[in-house]
């Protein structure tokens, strides 16, 4: 098997496979290939007969795809994985894996545009296939909608401030470009400047990507396609991730109320929490890893069906 030559330090390696509870022959998703580590680590842990199909809508992740025939890669978002997963004729698997956000490549690679540490358009696309770059929402969106998604994906304390500034000062600039654009927004810019800088950058990454959408897409699906006993292992980088994937553990995965044969309403809870509490980087991983810091990682088992047919 080859070995990753760049891309990214994967972040909670053990601890994320661990929580899947590798069965050797076994199928397993990991939903976000990016630099390979996980998906290396669940292979290793497969016998001859177990399989890994593993997603990434990022070109550039693939190069550093394993020679192994247990694995089926799709070069797809993860919200489509229950459609490729009948197209390969799979009903259920063993085990789902995501690590959420953007990569270290992603973000240390100026041309991508997602860094505010590097000069480059402002582009901030993990697919490259589609159309719509940061550039062209600061361009185009509304006042309203700029608001929205600065106040809503990056909590961005003066966020109506900041879409004003925007829509006022965008035909006057060519914001192609991340300098540009940081250049035109300087005079609204609120305390510390790197972290304000960051929120903003986040907000429009996720509108690009519509990150959130698809994350909440992907979970409705792994609760689907799991087996019984089956598990989901989510690592998420912030809060508004972390509030989605936590929230649906607890509360979204209940199916609909279930009457019993004397009348009484039973709720049916479709995943159980392995931890009360996720997950955390230790500092040792913090120290030799930085980015690993605001890592936070959840998982659940699945203990009912509660009705779901992938048919």
């Amino acid at each position: 098997m080859n070995s990753p030559t760049f891309y990214h330090k994967t972040v909670l390696l053990n601890e994320a496979v661990d929580g899947l509870a590798i069965k050797p022959n076994g199928i397993y998703v990991d939903a976000t290939f990016g630099g390979g580590g996980h998906s290396r680590e669940i292979l290793n842990r497969l016998g001859s007969n177990g399989k890994l199909i593993a997603f990434d809508q990022d070109a550039d992740a693939w190069r550093n795809e394993p020679n192994d025939n247990r694995l089926i890669a799709i070069k797809e978002n993860f919200r489509y994985m229950k459609r490729f997963l009948r197209l390969h004729q799979i009903s259920s698997v063993d085990g789902i894996l995501a690590d959420l956000g953007v990569s270290s490549y992603q973000f240390d690679t100026g041309a991508r545009g997602f860094s505010i540490r590097f000069e480059g358009p402002l582009d901030m696309r993990m697919d490259q296939r589609n159309e719509k770059t940061a550039a062209e929402i600061i361009k185009q969106y509304s006042e309203q909608s700029l608001h929205k998604i600065f106040e809503q994906y990056g909590e961005v304390r003066n966020a109506r401030q900041l879409a004003h500034h925007i829509a006022t000062h965008r035909t006057r600039n060519t914001l192609s470009t991340v300098e540009a654009f940081k250049a035109m927004i300087a005079p609204v810019i609120r305390g510390n400047e790197a972290r304000y800088l960051a929120q903003v950058f986040q907000a429009l990454r996720i509108e690009v990507n519509d990150e959130l959408g698809s994350l909440r897409d992907w979970l409705t699906q792994s609760e689907q396609c799991l087996a019984l006993g089956g598990r989901l292992s989510v690592i998420t980088f912030h809060s508004l991730e972390d509030r989605i994937v936590k929230q649906f553990i607890k509360r979204g995965n209940e199916t609909e109320a279930a009457t019993d044969l004397m009348g009484n309403t039973q709720n049916r809870w479709t995943l159980k929490e392995i931890h009360k509490k996720p997950i955390e980087p230790s500092e040792v991983e913090i120290k030799n890893n930085p980015r690993a810091r605001s890592a936070r990682l959840r998982i659940a088992e699945k203990i009912n069906d509660g009705g779901n047919t992938n048919n």
